[in-house]
């Protein structure tokens, strides 16, 4: 018997009684409210790296501020306050007179320039570099001059060669192949990257892999 009580009071009753009906809807109404949750946490998560905020600070009052070229750019310049003469063999730190503030769970890559590396034998010598999230130091960057010794050349010149691949000439001499990074030059690129953090656990076996322990080449290299 209903006893005239509503349809709302009815199912409120059989809400309080536990009946299965009302628990489905419940677990039906909390799936929808998590899935709700995840698609809203990866918008926020999608948004925050279009947007992501990086405080950066001058470490040299001719510092150039990162900017990334297009709207497109995964990369953003890194230009040298300094001029920096790089012989053959050399492996030299060109300062960017920057620092900078990441959000935790970030790394700032440093990576080379595809122009200055087609165009010169100038490399990011621990590329990619990394600049962790807790650093607060002057990122700067390890370039490294892989020209060779010519014997069959003048050892001491007075040209300089640049990173776009010109030469300029100078009234002191340098070893045969050394470049000039001149202030202003644009050295390497940027990226910033989420970073995940491990958690190690010890252990005595390891999943089996078709693979297995084959390593350096073991499959293949063509």
């Amino acid at each position: 018997m209903s006893y005239g009580l509503t349809q709302e009071q009815r199912d409120l009753i059989e809400k309080l009684r536990g009946g299965d009906r009302f628990q489905q809807a419940g677990a039906n109404v909390l799936e929808r409210y998590h899935q709700t949750f995840r698609r809203l946490a990866e918008i926020e998560r999608r948004e925050l790296m279009r947007n992501l905020p990086v405080k950066v600070k001058r470490m040299h009052p001719d510092a150039v501020i990162p900017q990334y070229a297009t709207a497109g750019a995964a990369g953003f310049d890194l230009v040298a306050v300094e001029d920096v003469v790089i012989a053959p063999g050399e492996t030299v730190k060109v300062r960017t007179g920057l620092a900078f503030e990441l959000p935790p769970g970030y790394e700032l890559q440093i990576r080379p320039r595809s122009g200055v590396s087609a165009k010169t034998k100038l490399r990011v010598a621990n590329a990619p570099g990394t600049v962790d999230a807790d650093f607060r130091g002057e990122v700067c960057v390890l370039i490294e001059n892989t020209e060779e010794d010519d014997d069959s050349q003048d050892p001491w010149t007075n040209y300089l060669r640049t990173v776009n691949g010109s030469e300029i000439s100078d009234d002191d001499q340098y070893p045969f192949g050394s470049y000039i990074v001149r202030k202003y030059d644009r050295i390497a690129q940027g990226i910033i990257a989420e970073v995940p953090r491990a958690s190690f656990i010890v252990t005595d076996e390891l999943t089996e892999t078709e693979r297995g322990e084959g390593s350096f080449g073991s499959t293949g290299v063509s």
